[in-house]
């Protein structure tokens, strides 16, 4: 019973980032939107800090099934983008919140080092399909991941926009363009 409500407050709390912003989460309504009373909350989550971490690691723990750890290197990046590009348009959400965590990220220092710590595993382990590949040798591999990066954080709250985007990048990475 205690982990659902613990979970029920990690989605009212994502449900109200992604409809009012960070700035606008209240411990208030997150609990009434859990169904719980306001003081409950606090037995799950001793700060509003606390929770919204909960949340950040909730929201991350999504992608860690995106890059796979099987198939040659381009099928690996093809999968990894076109599973981003759904994510996007099927569950835009969850980039929104992500986009408030990140801005958030540049003047909070703990939020910052969640974030760049999770981002350093992405860029690594696209750094590493990158070396492993036999395509695009001009960029160097640390390159070609923070332009994954940049393109994916660019792109993420346009969902109409996502999958095309990303399917154009695959191409050009992988195949010049061509």
């Amino acid at each position: 019973m205690g982990q659902n409500r613990r979970q029920a407050l990690v989605d009212a709390a994502f449900r109200s980032i992604a409809e009012r912003g960070l700035e606008g989460l209240r411990l208030r309504h997150v609990a009434e939107n859990a169904g719980i009373d306001h003081s409950t909350l606090h037995h799950y989550f001793a700060t509003k800090q606390a929770l919204m971490a909960a949340v950040l690691e909730d929201v991350t723990r999504q992608f860690w099934v995106t890059l796979p750890a099987e198939g040659s290197p381009a099928e690996q990046l093809r999968h990894h983008l076109a599973a981003l590009g759904r994510m996007i348009r099927r569950q835009p959400d969850l980039f929104v919140v992500l986009a408030e965590f990140d801005l958030l990220g540049h003047r909070d220092p703990a939020v910052g080092q969640v974030i760049a710590t999770v981002e350093a595993g992405w860029r690594d382990g696209l750094a590493e399909v990158w070396r492993r590949g036999t395509w695009a040798r001009q960029l160097a591999p640390s390159t070609a991941a923070e332009l994954v990066i940049a393109v994916v954080k660019g792109v993420r709250l346009l969902p109409d926009r996502a999958e095309a985007v990303l399917d154009g990048l695959e191409q050009m990475l992988t195949h010049g363009g061509s």
